[in-house]
């Protein structure tokens, strides 16, 4: 039988495979021209090589069709020889083996027509792998050529590895001189530091000891000019003085001897007047009296302007709680951060992050602006006033602290060296020294005749508030610790634990009492005298510390404590009983920010975070 279908899909080999070099399989003889056998060998050797490749490749994707057709053809034949047996042996019964070889027949068409219907089937098959091949190959190509991009990129980027390390060891070794440079300088540094003390020691030795032999010269000379002064008045206490009835001028130091008078009246004693040399009257004496006392003026140091206008402070006897608001303005056009009475309660001033601090003057209980003070580039953070209240002193986000004069609108120093926002501005207890602290982990003591850094203490947090006593300076952190620092020696001579995050410190008039205000919504009360850690602790229900840098003070006579709450309250505990006094409302529609009490008691003001600000009094 004869498949035409199966016929058109097998594939066919030639007979005969000849190439240019003359090879033929049928002879088996090589044909080369120019007789080169080694060249003929080895084309016959590639010729069998690519038809061994074929054989493989097109056995392996038709083999299932081989298969069909070779069981096809195995039954064609039988088929045939069972009906040339059939047609030579005609027999009784041919009807019926022609009819079973007709069954026979049908089935193996049958046959044949599934299976030339499986080949076709097998056919669209191999098409469909023959195009899923393609797109696999397709697919490999462009990951091949994908991967030959990343691998130029790959060397490109190993390259500029090579040139950045490369570079990198050339500043490293820079750093590396650049460091022990630094470490020189700095060696040299702290050798000329410590030559600079000694010097400085010799010299302060040297100027006491000329001072020690002034004084005593002075002295010497001093107590010289009073003998000859006491000597003098001696002298003139004891001389006597004539005076003339006929002349107005006294002869001073001259007795007249006894005259023979033969007046009747010459047996009475001449109308003489003794007295003692008036100092007040003698220019010699005066002059000498005057030389003197210019003499131990001249002896006293000089004091500055401000010195010599030193006021005392007066000294609350008893603080008055305050009872109700006599005043609310919109003292800013933003949230205030700081306020600050005077020494002498008079004045009061206000900062926020409008960028300005703004004077008030408290008369007959109200707030009248006074004056707008203008410098800082950011928000002010913390106010402070001098003993005097001459100097306002304030902290700002820019990193820095000004210094104003009270009649001036520009500040007259600025103070930067931080690194980060100023949280802390106090006035130092020794004169024309003031401290800072930031948020860069470091306290400040300034010299302000020489506007510049004298002292730096580096701290394990961020310091949120400070307070000056003698010698010593109180910081408060966010690592729940309070610090206190000698400034004699820049260190850290104690560490007191808090409750919580410390907002702010604040130091009785006595400096005998240390308030802090934490974010545990607890006011605690330190003696200073014992450093003890028993400690008083003020709570009350619904007092909550508003933000990080809330601000809580002490009365100006230790007996009340004052804060302000998120809830916009202010709330007034009594030292003595340990509870809460009274809780003033219904004024401040947002977080209170801050509170200070007026030194002489009468008034209390709060400050919030939109800008108002609030005059308290008992009255």
């Amino acid at each position: 039988m004869n498949q035409p279908g199966l016929r058109a899909s097998w594939p066919t080999r030639p007979a005969v495979l000849t190439d240019p070099a003359g090879v033929s399989e049928r002879s088996g003889r090589v044909l080369a021209p120019g007789g080169g056998g080694r060249s003929a060998e080895s084309w016959k050797k590639d010729i069998v090589r690519q038809l061994k490749h074929r054989d493989l490749s097109q056995h392996a994707m038709f083999q299932d069709l081989i298969r069909f057709y070779t069981q096809l053809l195995e039954k064609t034949s039988l088929a045939k020889g069972i009906l040339s047996c059939s047609v030579r042996r005609p027999s009784s019964d041919s009807s019926s083996s022609v009819s079973s070889l007709l069954q026979r027949n049908n089935q193996l068409k049958k046959t044949t027509g599934e299976l030339a219907y499986q080949v076709v089937e097998l056919q669209q098959q191999i098409k469909i792998k023959e195009c899923v091949l393609e797109e696999q190959h397709a697919r490999l190509s462009e990951e091949e050529r994908r991967l030959a991009g990343v691998l130029d990129a790959r060397q490109e980027l190993q390259e500029r590895v090579g040139q950045v390390q490369e570079k990198n060891g050339a500043l490293k070794m820079e750093y590396d001189v650049l460091l022990e440079r630094q470490r020189e300088a700095e060696t040299r540094l702290r050798e000329e530091k410590v030559k600079e003390g000694h010097l400085l020691e010799d010299m302060i030795h040297l100027k006491k000891q000329a001072a020690a032999r002034m004084n005593s010269r002075n002295e010497r000379r001093s107590r010289a000019r009073q003998a000859n002064l006491q000597k003098e008045l001696q002298t003139a206490a004891r001389s006597k003085v004539t005076v003339d009835s006929s002349s107005s001028a006294p002869t001073s130091r001259s007795t007249s001897p006894k005259k023979e008078n033969h007046d009747p009246e010459s047996t009475e004693k001449p109308h003489t007047r003794l007295f003692r040399s008036a100092s007040a009257t003698s220019p010699r004496i005066l002059n000498s009296i005057r030389e003197l006392f210019d003499r131990k003026r001249r002896g006293h140091s000089v004091c500055s302007l401000e010195e010599d206008l030193m006021c005392p402070v007066g000294i609350c006897v008893s603080a008055r709680v305050p009872v109700r608001a006599r005043q609310a303005l919109e003292a800013h056009e933003q949230g205030i951060n700081a306020v600050r009475f005077s020494s002498s309660s008079d004045l009061l001033a206000t900062g926020g992050t409008d960028r300005v601090i703004k004077l008030w003057e408290v008369r007959a209980g109200s707030l009248t602006h006074r004056a707008t003070l203008e410098g800082s580039t950011e928000g002010v953070t913390c106010i402070d006033f001098n003993p005097t209240g001459l100097k306002i002193l304030a902290a700002s986000y820019d990193k820095s602290a000004l210094l104003w004069q009270r009649d001036e609108s520009v500040p007259k120093l600025t103070l930067t060296g931080h690194s980060r926002k100023v949280t802390a501005a106090r006035f130092s207890s020794l004169p024309h020294q003031v401290v800072t602290g930031s948020a860069d982990r470091t306290i400040r003591l300034w010299d302000l005749h020489r506007a510049a850094c004298v002292q730096v203490a580096d701290v394990p947090s961020y310091c949120s508030d400070l307070v000056c006593s003698e010698n010593s300076i109180i910081s408060g952190h966010y690592d729940c610790k309070i610090r206190v620092w000698d400034t004699r020696t820049v260190s850290c001579v104690q560490e007191l634990p808090a409750q919580g995050k410390v907002t702010s410190l604040d130091i009785s008039s006595d400096h005998r009492q240390l308030l802090s205000c934490c974010r545990d919504d607890c006011l605690q009360l330190v003696d200073l005298r014992r450093w003890s850690n028993d400690r008083m602790c003020f709570r009350a229900e619904g007092f909550k510390c508003g933000s990080d840098s809330t601000k809580a003070v002490i009365s100006p006579d230790g007996c009340f404590l004052a804060a302000g709450s998120a809830d916009g309250a202010v709330y007034i505990w009594n030292f003595s009983t340990g509870k809460l006094e009274t809780r003033l409302p219904d004024q401040h529609s947002s977080s209170i920010s801050a509170v200070s009490w007026s030194l002489s008691g009468e008034h209390v003001v709060s400050v919030d975070k939109r800008g108002l600000a609030v005059l308290w009094s008992d009255i």
